[in-house]
């Protein structure tokens, strides 16, 4: 269930101002929904949620780095 997290923060890493808390909300959400947790696990479940959204804003921010530094280089 981490790789979920990890793409929706691949794929909203453009705008983590929004993602990072946006994963924070909906992990603990998504995970009571499914009776996976208790109602006091909620904070370490936004916690991880928030950290493996993370790992995916800093790997989408790394690739528009890169793409950024090779057109500016080209052009």
């Amino acid at each position: 269930m981490i790789p979920t997290m990890i793409l929706f923060g691949v794929v909203l890493g453009r705008w983590w101002w929004a993602a990072l808390p946006l994963a924070a909300i909906s992990w603990p959400i998504l995970l009571l929904a499914s009776d996976t947790i208790d109602a006091g696990q909620i904070p370490g479940a936004a916690m991880l949620g928030l950290l493996n959204a993370a790992v995916g804003v800093a790997v989408a921010q790394g690739v528009l780095l890169v793409y950024r530094g090779l057109r500016h280089r080209s052009g």
